[in-house]
Parts: C-alpha cells; structure tokens; sequence
C-alpha cells in the first residue's frame, strides 16, 4: 500500500487492504467488484473514493431496512 493514500481516490487493492486493517477483515477483491457492479460510484481513472464507498453502504444499509443480521433497524 502507498505511503500517502487520498482517501478520495484509492486503487481497488489500497480501498480492500485499508478497509481490512480498519476492522473489515473479510473484505476481498471480489466483495469490492460485487459492490461496484451493485452501483459503487467510480472515479473517471478506475479509483475509488473512499467516503462515496462509506455512503454508498450507508444508503445500501437503510433502503433495505435491515443489515448483514437481518435484523430491522429499529430491533
């Protein structure tokens, strides 16, 4: 992983080691590419921005109403 990373514009493999020393230890290549078919915003230049990925989840998270558990936001 590079030295100095922009948070705003990150290579597939930076975004998936960063995420996956910040706690997302399960992430993969694939995850990320299963996001980014599912509507991932990307850069012009193949990056990807971290806090649009952040958000993107976000929004995934609440217009399902529920998380990974499959519980409801209000449980």
């Amino acid at each position: 992983m590079d030295k100095q990373l922009n948070p705003l514009a990150l290579s597939r493999e930076n975004l998936v080691t960063l995420l996956k020393k910040a706690g997302f230890r399960d992430m993969t290549a694939e995850m990320l590419q299963e996001d980014i078919d599912g509507g991932v915003p990307v850069n012009a230049d193949g990056t990807i921005s971290l806090v649009k990925y952040m958000a993107w989840i976000i929004r995934e998270v609440h217009s399902n109403g529920d998380n990974e558990s499959g519980q409801t936001a209000a449980e």
